[in-house]
Parts: structure tokens; C-alpha cells; sequence
């Protein structure tokens, strides 16, 4: 137990008491309330609560279904064979190259997200991108610091700037909205398409009660960028230094790579199979999850793992803990053993929480997991690497877990193409 200013704080590493939280549908466990300059990045469906989050996930949910995702493989993979074709101009058929793998994710992870939110319109969404990371470290700043009530009508300098860019990213949204809707459909449909299914301008014969407005849509797109590009980037950034300390698991994975898929762009169906790469990026889950610490709130007195808890206690849930606890990994919990996985993620252990639990879990994981599949797979058919002696093992907790100091991996390109 410990304070936040005036905030009490319980820290919970409780396997069991942690599932219980992450498996609430009763309420009793919301998200935090935030500073109100925090909230102007976005507010998508995980600012929500109650019955206005259960409508906005029912709503969002089939848009991240399988048979979704499986139409979105070809956006996938042109922007995967973009990195390719980036990385082999960067190693001109050198036998050597350094090249920070972290930024060159957060370039894959945002080519991603824009062609599959917003089609041939990708390179408006790349915009909205560039606006939001600009927005950061404004972010960060009032996260951290105390909030003064009524303070964001106050127009300093960063809150001018602040408004600023919400108000260029929303103008672009309205624009791209309105072309959408305003456009034949002749394309296969993407993210931006299935939510203006569900809006009113959209569609004017779906109930009203169970359809989104413009500015809804406006923030789970804003909530794309956030999510969909932060987490598959880390996610692959830290399974290039994982398979680098670990040679003989890249090699393992780029046999059954290899014996799948050739040197062909992988299909969904091969994608499904590669039981080894799922085993590899399951550990980097375990090692490095992306959402290292959870928070709840609790907005009245809860009884919960036989404790009172009183309103208004922030309970910070420790997951990065929790998977590297002895307790339920053994002896070897600190170490890369993707076999662990073997036999898959329920057999493996009943704490393994990285994309969170119950009702509240990520819509996007499988859209992660797809991504990170496909880059991995077409790396390895092209490159072997390992760590530049310039790496600093550092993680550090942002918006996910990163790097500190960036992740310089020399490439070695396969004479395979």
C-alpha cells in the first residue's frame, strides 16, 4: 500500500487476486480516472465503462474477428515487403549492417495500422500518426504531473498546443470520413468501413441505439495509432533481441519458416502453423509484455481475495511481475525457454496475462499476433542477425515496454534472394 499525492495505491502481485480484477463484470474495477489533458489523445472504448463500454465493444468486436483479419493479409504483407525491401537497400548486399530494428518497427507497425484503418487512404492516416507523436510527450507531462481543476481551459503555451493538434487530427478523420461515405465501395473494406457501418451517417436504417456518432469513430481511430502500432512494434522489436542472445531458436524458427512457406509471402494458413515462431513470440509476451502494469479503480467499497477495499484506491497491477515469478514459471522464469509453450498458452500457466484478461481483453491481439507473424516469418526467409556490441539492455515502461536506448541489430542478408 502506498500513496499517488493524494491517491492510495494498493500494488498487487497476487496471481489469483490479479485474475479476479482483470475478470470483473460487475463493475467494481474500472480504469483510473485521468488527468483531462490526458484524455484529449483519445477517448476509445478503453476510457469507457459501463453500459456505454459495453456498447462501443459489442459494436467494435466483429471487426476484429478472423474471417476480418484473414481480408486484411494482403495489407499485411505489402507493408512487410516494404521493411524487406527497405532493409536490403540499407544493406546494399553488404555482409554487414547496423540498423535500430525499434524505430524501423514503429515504421512497419504505422504502415500497418493506415493501409488496414483507412485503405487507399493510407497516407492520410500516416499523418494522424505523425500529429499523435507530436502529442506524446505533451501526454506524458500531465500524466505525471498534478492537476490543477480547471487548469485545461487555462491557455499556456502546451495547452494551446495541446488542442492544437486534436483539433488538425480530428479535421483530417472528418475529411476521410466524409469521402468514405461519400465513395463507391470498391475496395475490400477496412477498419475505418466497419465502424461507419454502425454510425448513423453510415447507415440511416440501424437502430440509433446501437450505432456511433462521427466522434466516436473519430476516437477508435485515434485509438488505432495508440494501440495498434505501440504494441506489435514492441512486440517484435524485443523478439529481435530475444532470437539475438539466442541464436539457436532464430535458426529454429527460420527452418520451420522455411519448410512452410519457402521463400513465398506467407499465407494465413501458413501463418497458423508456425507452431515455433508462436511458441518464440508467446516468451517475448512472457518476458517483455507490452502492458507491464494494468491499473483499476475501485469506485466503491469492494470486497475481493477476503480484503475490504475502500472506494476511491487505485490498484496497480504488476504483470511484468507476475510473469517472471519462480512461483509459476520454475526456477528458469528469468531465462528465454519458448518450449515452455509447447503444448500451448492454457497448458503452459494460469498467470499469463499480456494482453490484460476477462471482459476487458485486447479486441487486437490477434490482430498483433497476425502482424508480428508475418514480419518475423519474412525476416527471417531474408536475414539472419544478432545484437550490435552498441546494445544497452535497458527496458523502460512508456506507453508500452521499450527499449531505453533503442535495439542496434547488425543484419546479415541470406544470399536466398
Amino acid at each position: 500500500m502506498c500513496w499517488w499525492e493524494r491517491t492510495p495505491r494498493l500494488v498487487i502481485v497476487d496471481s489469483e487476486l490479479i485474475r479476479l480484477i482483470l475478470a470483473d463484470k460487475n463493475g467494481e474495477f474500472v480504469k483510473p480516472p485521468q488527468n483531462p489533458l490526458v484524455n484529449i489523445l483519445q477517448l476509445g472504448l478503453p476510457t469507457l465503462v459501463g453500459e456505454q463500454w459495453s456498447k462501443r465493444r459489442r459494436i467494435l468486436a466483429p471487426a476484429f474477428h478472423l474471417e476480418k483479419l484473414k481480408r486484411m493479409l494482403p495489407a499485411f504483407s505489402t507493408s512487410c515487403c516494404s521493411l524487406i525491401e527497405r532493409w536490403k537497400k540499407l544493406t546494399n548486399f553488404r555482409e554487414l549492417t547496423e540498423v535500430d530494428v525499434m524505430q524501423e518497427f514503429h515504421i512497419l507497425t504505422v504502415d500497418v495500422i493506415s493501409r488496414t484503418a483507412f485503405g487507399s487512404c493510407y497516407e492520410e492516416g500516416k499523418k494522424i500518426f505523425e500529429l499523435q507523436k507530436q502529442h506524446f510527450p505533451l501526454l506524458f507531462e500531465a500524466y505525471y504531473n498534478t492537476y490543477i481543476p480547471g487548469f485545461r481551459f487555462v491557455p499556456t503555451k502546451k495547452n494551446r498546443k495541446r488542442y492544437e493538434l486534436d483539433n488538425k487530427i480530428k479535421a483530417i478523420l472528418h475529411d476521410l470520413i466524409r469521402d468514405r461515405t461519400q465513395a463507391k465501395q470498391t475496395e475490400e473494406m477496412n477498419l475505418l468501413d466497419l465502424l461507419l457501418q454502425n454510425t448513423k451517417l453510415g447507415n440511416d436504417n440501424i437502430d440509433e441505439n446501437n450505432c456511433l456518432s462521427i466522434n466516436d469513430v473519430i476516437e477508435e481511430c485515434k485509438l488505432f495509432y495508440i494501440a495498434g502500432q505501440d504494441t506489435s512494434a514492441s512486440l517484435l522489436t524485443w523478439t529481435m533481441v530475444s532470437l539475438s542472445m539466442h541464436p539457436n531458436w532464430q535458426e529454429k524458427a527460420r527452418e520451420e519458416v522455411l519448410q512452410l512457406c519457402g521463400m513465398k509471402t506467407p499465407t494465413f494458413e501458413a501463418i497458423n502453423h508456425l507452431k515455433i515462431v508462436s511458441m518464440i513470440l508467446n516468451e517475448v509476451l512472457r518476458l517483455y509484455p507490452p502492458a507491464s502494469i494494468q491499473s483499476r479503480y475501485t469506485k466503491q467499497e469492494t470486497r475481493i481475495g477476503g480484503m475490504k477495499i475502500p472506494a476511491g484506491v487505485e490498484l496497480t497491477l504488476l504483470i511484468v511481475s507476475l510473469h517472471h515469478d519462480p512461483e509459476h514459471w520454475g526456477n528458469d522464469a528469468e531465462e528465454f525457454n519458448p518450449e515452455r509453450f509447447s503444448e500451448g498458452v492454457g497448458k503452459s500457466s494460469k498467470a499469463f496475462y499480456p494482453f490484460g484478461w476477462g471482459p476487458r481483453i485486447c479486441l487486437g491481439q490477434n490482430f498483433a499476433m497476425i502482424e508480428a507473424k508475418m514480419g518475423l516469418a519474412m525476416i527471417l526467409q531474408n536475414f539472419s542477425f544478432h545484437l550490435s556490441p552498441s546494445y544497452i539492455h535497458s527496458p523502460r515502461n512508456g506507453v508500452t515496454l521499450q527499449p531505453q536506448h533503442g535495439v542496434p541489430i547488425i543484419l546479415h542478408p541470406l544470399n536466398n534472394y
